[in-house]
């Protein structure tokens, strides 16, 4: 049976009949953001500036690799920069919860550990982004902020919006939620301050690209080219967003890929990676923060280097600059 998310993506007789849907769908959205704007619903500004970095649409777009690599050139100008996010999958008793690059992702989420253990900067997660905000701000010394995902969270004012597209994928069938992939109309792009586009970009975008060059392993820590691997079989494991985009990677680097993919934010097992043979397992830094209790000698994780447009990181620092 067919995920509905499946249906997204060309036409068909589902999203026909779940467009009325999508029409009302639609309509609260638009008068939830006016109810904000004209403030009937409270938005609460933080004492330093917020930068969120979000989508339209559901499903992985890039996210997670964009805000690592943000974080990093604001690091290199000099701030002091702290993330917050959902903690999406998290299972903790309470909210908002500090993350640190040894947190348990099944508490706080995949994606916290993942930016945690990259960037070692502060960072909070919570269902509710201005609580996770205001935590970060009490117990760390941060002058910006970058919330992970939260476009649609408009309870917390933003002083920069950036929007990422995937590249292929894009906009799907152009229809809301539950017809299509839609959170927002297509036209809400025209009030952010950045499109980002993972992949081929078109005019007023930013392209961003995502390249992989190395292997390591998940017990050992030994790293390798990836073109040690061409020509050769691997299984490739993915519980992301977009699960293609994973293995088209692999298979552009001529790798012979066996195709395992999994839900988003799916919360693997032993059992998941046990395919009976000692083809190397390749699954992306996402999934491998879920899998330290029980990694075997065949496991590698996969990490994604991030390249910005020098105009975004030119255009996106002399924003900030001025908001001080």
């Amino acid at each position: 049976m067919k995920r509905l998310d499946e249906y997204w993506y060309q036409p068909n007789l589902v999203s026909l009949i779940l467009t009325p849907v999508s029409w009302i769908f639609r309509l609260l959205v638009a008068l939830r953001r006016y109810f904000y704007n004209i403030g009937l619903l409270n938005s609460t500004q933080m004492p330093v500036p917020v930068i969120i970095i979000g989508n339209i649409t559901v499903g992985g777009s890039g996210k997670t690799p964009l805000i690592i690599a943000l974080v990093k050139l604001l690091k290199h100008a000099g701030y002091l920069p702290g993330v917050i996010s959902r903690g999406y999958g998290g299972k903790a008793s309470s909210w908002p919860q500090q993350v640190r690059a040894d947190s348990d992702p099944q508490m706080v989420g995949d994606e916290p550990v993942l930016i945690s253990q990259n960037c070692d900067v502060p960072m909070a997660v919570g269902p509710d982004r201005v609580a996770a905000a205001e935590q970060l701000l009490k117990y760390h010394d941060c002058d910006v902020i970058l919330s992970d995902d939260g476009l649609q969270h408009y309870a917390l004012k933003r002083d920069i919006e950036m929007v990422v597209i995937d590249g292929i994928r894009r906009f799907g069938n152009g229809l809301c939620l539950p017809a299509g992939p839609l959170r927002e109309p297509q036209k809400r792009l025209s009030s952010a301050d950045f499109i980002v586009t993972n992949g081929l970009a078109m005019r007023m975008e930013y392209p961003m690209q995502l390249e992989v060059y190395n292997v390591i392993n998940l017990k050992t820590g030994k790293q390798q080219p990836l073109s040690d691997f061409a020509g050769k079989t691997v299984h490739a494991v993915a519980g992301i967003g977009n699960p293609d985009r994973f293995f088209n990677q692999l298979k552009k680097k001529q790798i012979n890929v066996i195709t395992h993919p999994f839900i988003d934010h799916f919360a693997f097992s032993a059992n998941d990676l046990e395919f009976q043979d000692d083809i190397p397992v390749f699954m992306t830094e996402k999934d491998a923060v879920k899998c330290q209790q029980f990694v075997t000698d065949n496991m590698w994780v996969v990490p994604v280097q991030v390249k910005l447009d020098e105009r975004l990181s030119f255009r996106l620092l002399s924003m900030l600059k001025k908001l001080y």
